[in-house]
Order: C-alpha cells, then structure tokens, then sequence
C-alpha cells in the first residue's frame, strides 16, 4: 500500500512535500516523494489529502489502570497525601473497573495520535482477560516490596509466556520498580538483573517530589513520616543523599534504565550523568502537565539537556492530569520552555521514545525497515510544519499501527 499525503514528516531529514510512504505489510519499504515512489512501485494507492503524514507519537510513561480516575483527585497539598488518597479510591475498584480503564485508555490513546504506550501495570493479571490492544504497548510489570518481597522472578515467566502465547500482541513487557521509597535495593537489583538476562526494558520513578528528595537526604518530612508510619525500614533515609544516588551507587540501576521524572536533580549528582557516567545513556521522562498538577519545583530540562540526556514525553495517569493527549504534552513543554524548538518537542514525542525502548530507528521514524506506525492531522503551510503539528488539536484524521487502519472512534 502506498499513502500519499501533502506533507511527509518522516523525522529523519527533512518534510517532503507531495510525499508518499509505502508500506508492505507491518514495515515500511520505502519514503519519498509522490513522483519518485510511484513509478518505483506497483500497488494500491490511496491519496490522503491536505493532511501532514507523520509517525505515529510515543507515549513514554502512561499509568492505563487509572483512566477512570479523570477529575476524581483534588490537588493535593502534600505529594504523601495524594499517595494515600489515590490508594484509598483504588481499594474501591473493582477488576471489571480496571479492565474497562485500560480499554478506555487504549481508545483515547489512539484517536489521539498515540501509538505506542509504556504502561506501568499494577494489576498484571488483568492482562490474560483483556482484549487485544489496539495500539503498540509495551507493559512494564510494577513491583513494590514495602511488606513482602513479590515473587518477580514468576511474574516475568508468566509474562514472557503470556505475550509469547499471542503474537498478535503488538510490543513486549518490561519491569518497574515502582519507585526508591515503596521498592528496596534488593527489588531493584534483582529487576535489572532479569531485565538485562531476558532483554526487557526497565523503567522507574525517581526524583519525582522534592518530598522524595528530603526523604532520603534529610530524613523527614511528609513522605518520610507517611512511609515510617506503615513500617518501611528508614535506614537509607537521612544520609545526605539522593535517592537517585543511592541507586546508582548500589549498581540497582544503570544507564538502560527509563526514569520517569526526575525532577530533582541535584547539582552534585550531575557527574553521573556527564558523558562517561555511569547513568549517561538513562533516559528520562517528563511528563509536563501532571508536574504542573503537583506543582513540583522546575523541571531541569537546560541541565539535562546540557548532559545530553535523552528526555522523552509522557502524560502519567488520569489521576494527575486531564487527558491521554501527546499534542497537548508537546504544548505544555513548549510554553514552559520557550526557548526549545518545536521539532525538539516533537523527537521527544516519537523518535527519543524509541531510542528509550532501544528501537531508534525501528519505531517513531518514517524509514525504510521501521515498523509502519503512522498518523495524520490536517496539513498546514509547509514553512510552519513543527507548529502545525504541535498545535493539533482533538482527535487525529486516521492511523495505522504496524501496517494496519486503526478504527477510530466518534469524534
């Protein structure tokens, strides 16, 4: 099949205008222009129209279970409050409740231009009861060992077996230690040491309160006493350093690790980051609208760039911001950082996602051999492409996900 569309944004080189990509069964075989690719190459082709061709967009940190949960939390006054209060709604859910969630997600995902998702899933045996996903999504197994040590090692096997077993499936399974404070080093360890034995990508929050930072550093405030209080051992608490630090240094993480926020950084941690770090090659996510929501410090994109961190988008979950929406991501980021170009926000959407997933190339790109992940929103003047993008709005034209048309819903 051959897509023509007015404007081709491939994300590698430059737009083509009057441009077509053809696709031959999940992969794309070949991008260029009309003229060029049309002689080049027999088959049906279909004339999109006025519209931008794009990859599709890569949600980096996505929670699907709590899609539900849209407008149901309050702006909380402590990050440690908001914790207990999201836990308390969730032991009100039911399975049936969750599995809709996710579903809802995925649909809201997909009209939205999203076709690819890193999803941290509590609830991994839901996974045997659900429909088949209609977009690319990668689930990252959330683990927490605050009372018992999760038998991780099963959960793995059956998750590996369990998408081995439906191939139909499109993306894979990863592991998430949940986060430095409901996780323990050993948790930790272990789970890089699976992902790295099985090939599974890893991904975690880290920094993502100045709470967490003065849990771990100072050994007080309002996380520190929430967390003391259901019995966490506090030992690694009050030594003067970060929680990203301590990590680091016990070997728990390494530089394949996706971190979700990372929102306090440390001046003094920046050398694990620095080209020969041990953490350089990390990728980060930030999440622009769900940051505004807990009203977290700054977000330290000028350092981490300067690092030449490879920072990526994600929308966190419903019970921290409004919708599933890249675009409305991408114009979040933008107002906060003026001074980044538009197409830098949209790499961070597409083609810094991918690297994350160690699938530069093969995902968020329009190349000859990556996977035919595709979207279109209505075209506007070739000069001014990268806004146009971010300034889409609702829901996409149309998609296809490794080869095939998505069907949309009712806008």
């Amino acid at each position: 099949m051959i897509y023509r569309a007015r404007h081709v944004v491939p994300m590698v080189g430059p737009p083509i205008e009057n441009g077509a990509v053809v696709v031959a069964g999940d992969t794309i075989a070949a991008v260029g222009t009309w003229d060029g690719i049309r002689p080049a190459w027999a088959g049906e082709a279909e004339d999109l129209g006025e519209v931008i061709l794009m990859p599709g967009l890569i949600n980096a940190h996505c929670h699907l279970d709590y899609t539900g949960l849209r407008g149901a939390l309050l702006r909380p006054e402590s990050f440690a409050a908001w914790i207990q209060r999201i836990n308390a709604v969730k032991r009100d859910l039911t399975e049936d409740d969750f599995l809709a969630a996710i579903e809802k997600g995925c649909t809201e995902c997909i009209n939205t231009g999203t076709t690819t998702v890193l999803n941290i899933e509590s609830f991994p045996g839901l996974l045997p009861k659900m429909r088949r996903p209609p977009l690319r999504t990668w689930w990252f197994f959330e683990l927490i060992d605050l009372r018992q040590t999760p038998p991780a090692e099963d959960i793995v096997s059956t998750a590996m077996n369990f998408l081995g077993q439906r191939p139909e499936w499109r993306g894979g399974v990863g592991l998430s230690p949940h986060a430095p404070y409901t996780a323990s080093i050993e948790l930790f360890r272990l789970s890089r040491a699976m992902a790295r034995r099985h090939g599974l990508p890893v991904t975690t929050h880290i920094g993502e309160s100045h709470e967490e930072q003065t849990m771990f550093a100072d050994g007080a405030g309002p996380l520190f006493n929430f967390l003391r209080s259901v019995g966490r051992p506090m030992a690694d608490c009050g030594n003067g350093r970060s929680s990203l630090r301590i990590l680091a240094e016990a070997a728990a993480i390494g530089p394949e690790t996706i971190i979700a926020h990372l929102n306090e950084l440390p001046v003094e941690d920046e050398p694990l980051l620095q080209p020969h770090g041990f953490l350089h090659d990390i990728s980060v996510v930030h999440c622009p609208r769900s940051h505004r929501y807990f009203s977290h410090r700054p977000f330290p994109m000028a350092r981490l760039r300067a690092l030449e961190v490879n920072v990526c988008l994600g929308t966190d979950s419903l019970a921290s911001n409004q919708s599933l929406n890249m675009f409305e991501e991408m114009r979040a980021a933008r107002e906060i950082f003026p001074e980044i170009s538009p197409g830098e926000f949209i790499e961070m959407a597409t083609t810094n996602g991918a690297r994350a997933l160690g699938l530069a190339g093969r995902l968020g790109v329009l190349r000859a051999g990556a996977q035919a992940d595709l979207i279109a929103i209505r075209g506007g003047d070739g000069a001014n492409l990268s806004e146009r993008i971010i300034d889409h709005q609702g829901n996409v034209d149309w998609a296809v996900v490794s080869g095939v048309s998505v069907r949309m819903s009712a806008k």
